[in-house]
């Protein structure tokens, strides 16, 4: 039994050290979409300070395809030392599962969920000439006009795909769905007129709407947000419970060590106390969160049967 004892106190001793000598070179945090937009910007607007709090360069990795997969699936296969991060994104992590038909890595099973580094709402916009002034008015004008209204989003699958197959499901509308390669383009085919609506992130849409190119309609946070506080919640315009939160956050292999996941968490924990990080996750339209590695983990395996549901019913799937 001693020896037992002191084999056991000897390993925890030892994962300890490693945490607090940890990092012992550059960290590299994969972000498995292209520079400029939601999940890159965000990324960089937190490297710099969590570089000087590791003591060790950040260095940002953009492994871009499939949606995703691509990096998770580089992050999985990496040695699980904390040098090697996932910037996930709620629509790699949580929607790509249930939608591709074929899958290079398992969320739940290949990655230990570090801390969600913030939530942004989706946006429903219309161009000027939809006659609705909101998401209300929207829902009533397509079930008089079923199968008459589009919707542009960054791609199939994403979350503000499945957003408007929500709206489908729970109000009885119907919606087209039109995806584009990203979410700038869909923004401007809408400002353009080409598309009448689009379901967007803040971020891509607040600049069009503030200057009158684009009308919103409806935002599926749990309240108001600071940034366009004049635009309803899809709660207030009569979908109860609707709350939808695109979310980013950082993953490692799942056999990193635990003290040195924690380690991580409480340094990007502080980053996003820092006003200017604050500052610059407002502009983005992105609330900072931070939370406990459990926490964040509940609230993957949670989305994770929530999307499961909206995708069977809506019946993707990308070969």
């Amino acid at each position: 039994m001693p020896r037992l004892f002191l084999t056991v106190f000897t390993l925890l001793f030892a994962t300890a050290a490693a945490a607090q000598d940890w990092p012992t070179k550059q960290v590299h945090l994969v972000v498995p979409f292209s520079a400029g937009g939601f999940a890159d910007s965000s990324t960089r607007a937190i490297s710099e300070r969590l570089s000087a709090r590791l003591g060790q360069p950040v260095v940002i990795e953009n492994r871009v395809g499939a949606s995703g997969n691509i990096g998770a699936e580089a992050v999985a296969k990496a040695v699980p030392d904390g040098h090697t991060l996932l910037i996930g994104f709620d629509g790699a992590m949580v929607i790509n599962p249930h939608v591709f038909a074929r899958m290079p890595v398992d969320t739940l099973r290949d990655f230990a969920p570090v801390t969600k580094l913030g939530d942004a709402a989706v946006i429903a916009c219309a161009h000027p000439s939809v006659p609705a002034k909101d998401l209300r008015e929207l829902i009533a004008l397509a079930k008089a006009k079923p199968g008459t209204l589009s919707y542009g989003t960054s791609g199939t699958g994403g979350t503000p795909h499945l957003v408007g197959e929500m709206i489908n499901q729970r109000a009885g509308t119907d919606f087209l769905h039109i995806p584009y390669k990203g979410g700038s383009q869909a923004v401007g085919d809408a400002v353009g007129g080409q598309i009448p609506l689009v379901f967007t992130a803040i971020a891509s849409a607040g600049q069009f709407i503030r200057a009158g190119k684009l009308k919103a309609l409806g935002i599926t946070s749990t309240a108001r947000v600071a940034a366009l506080p004049d635009v309803p919640t899809f709660i207030e315009s009569g979908l109860p419970d609707f709350v939808v939160n695109s979310w980013i956050g950082v993953f490692a292999p799942v056999k990193t060590p635990r003290p040195v996941v924690q380690r991580l968490q409480r340094e990007i924990a502080a980053v996003l106390k820092d006003p200017a990080v604050k500052e610059r996750f407002a502009v983005l339209g992105i609330e900072p969160v931070g939370n406990t590695p459990e926490e964040y983990e509940a609230q993957v395996r949670a989305d994770f049967a929530l999307w499961e549901g909206v995708v069977k019913k809506a019946k993707i799937r990308i070969e």
